[in-house]
């Protein structure tokens, strides 16, 4: 791509995202409801909370900020894990800590639970055991096992998380269900051990989005990166507000990608490109005052569908939204 190109288009991007005047979307299922009063209640039996996030947005609720949350985590051991990091542009990554520190969360580990060996996952259980011998562990002094509770919003690793624990320590398979989309553990399930020496057991838990989003635009990032269900918000949205993000931040492989001539802040001419590009159009009869005649019209639905799968899979380079 010719960096004139670029440059020539830069005083076309937007500064601002239109987000007229869409409300944020309400997702918290019944499950959810259900789910955090099943948190509260097995609380007793928890040596620390490990709060996973996306990394892309990093800097979006914690436990210690979330109402829902807050009550009754506060008094236990807190350890934030940002995964995804392989999806992640970390070259602010110092930044990113000392905004976390100025917001209370001091234990903070990047992963990427899907890699099948990921040195950072081995780190995490001599982590948890300094930060829980570090505090006063209440009616579990007796005990030398540990246990854990996982929380964190729908689709950010949490099962993958437990399943790469076992990997690491126990040399052990899945133990808890993976899926691509949120909504996959409905419950809190039973404990999962995730290692040996010392005993350490897991929490699963659903995923948990806090009952009202504040911003519009965080509602835009937790959709964009699939941790609300994408037909709440839109595909044509959400691949709008993907384009916006990657010309603000100067990530222009989606023009190679998709054989643009240059980068575009025009979401349908993107989309328009990128169904010819996969084959995703369909002839259809149009009338006209002359007669039939019969047009090529590309499918926007399935190529905005493409666009934000790209994106979540990494092939559109790595990305920090916040």
């Amino acid at each position: 791509m010719k960096l004139y190109h670029v440059l020539r288009n830069v005083a076309k991007f937007r500064t601002v995202f239109d987000f007229g005047a869409r409300e944020v979307a309400h997702w918290f299922p019944g499950h959810m409801a259900k789910g955090l009063k099943q948190m509260r209640a097995s609380l007793k039996s928890v040596d620390c909370v490990i709060e996973i996030h996306d990394a892309r947005i990093s800097f979006f609720f914690t436990a210690l900020t979330n109402p829902a949350f807050q009550e009754t985590l506060d008094v236990r051991p807190h350890l934030l894990i940002l995964n995804k990091m392989d999806l992640s542009d970390l070259s602010n990554k110092q930044r990113i800590l000392k905004k976390l520190e100025k917001n209370g969360v001091r234990n903070v580990l990047f992963t990427d639970c899907l890699k099948q060996r990921d040195d950072n996952i081995k780190k995490l259980v001599p982590l948890v055991v300094e930060i829980i011998e570090s505090k006063p562990r209440f009616n579990r002094d007796e005990n030398t096992n540990y246990c854990l509770m996982v929380i964190g919003v729908p689709n950010v690793g949490k099962s993958s998380l437990i399943n790469s624990l076992r990997r690491t320590n126990l040399k052990k398979g899945r133990a808890s269900r993976v899926g691509g989309e949120p909504g996959i553990t409905k419950a809190v399930l039973t404990k999962i051990q995730v290692c040996e020496r010392p005993i350490m057991h897991l929490l699963d838990t659903p995923g948990v989005l806090p009952p009202k989003i504040e911003s519009v635009e965080t509602g835009m990032k937790l959709a964009l990166c699939g941790t609300i269900l994408d037909h709440l918000v839109g595909e044509d949205i959400i691949a709008d507000y993907l384009l916006y993000s990657l010309n603000r931040l100067g990530k222009f492989s989606y023009v190679e990608k998709y054989d643009l001539q240059e980068p575009s802040d025009d979401i349908q001419h993107v989309l328009k490109r990128i169904a010819v590009k996969l084959g995703k159009t369909q002839r259809v009869k149009a009338i006209t005052g002359v007669g039939n005649i019969t047009i090529t019209v590309p499918n926007y639905t399935a190529a905005a569908y493409d666009f934000i799968r790209a994106f979540r899979k990494g092939e559109l380079g790595q990305v920090m939204l916040d």
